[in-house]
């Protein structure tokens, strides 16, 4: 357990000192023109991402539950990403008080070049990895973030 924790702590540490960013700069091929925007931007596409993934649309509102952010905060994130073109609104077909944010295709397009980007990091720093420990590390990382969830408030 105690290796566990220092393992995740470290990762808590990376993503606060935004290693991954750090990382990026320079290799902006990724975001193409929007290599500009804060990273938080392509934090809030992710979340979208992740709730169109879960069949849900997301409001500013819940974006910023989901980031851990105030609402001003997420909605002045929806503003740069919608100026951006990453992002557009939708009305909601239930509630139309109810304003949804949408992914573009130019928004897609930027989340599936930073995939690539972060999926070739992972490569790096795991090619001197067995298949079957890159495999290990998937099934058991993808089990403890389910399992982790679960156990924890949104």
């Amino acid at each position: 357990m105690a290796d566990i924790e220092t393992a995740v702590v470290a990762l808590r540490r990376s993503r606060q000192r935004r290693a991954l960013a750090r990382l990026a700069e320079g290799r902006d091929e990724h975001v193409g023109p929007h290599a500009g925007l804060p990273d938080a931007v392509f934090e809030l596409l992710d979340a979208i991402e992740a709730g169109e993934g879960q069949g849900l649309a997301l409001t500013v509102t819940e974006a910023a539950a989901l980031l851990g952010v105030d609402q001003p905060r997420s909605s002045r994130l929806a503003s740069q990403a919608l100026e951006a073109g990453l992002l557009r609104r939708e009305a909601d077909q239930h509630d139309g008080r109810r304003s949804l944010l949408a992914l573009t295709s130019e928004g897609r397009d930027v989340l599936a070049g930073m995939r690539r980007f972060r999926r070739g990091i992972i490569a790096e720093a795991t090619a001197g990895w067995t298949a079957e420990d890159r495999a290990a590390l998937a099934r058991h990382l993808t089990r403890f973030v389910q399992d982790f969830s679960a156990i924890t408030p949104r």
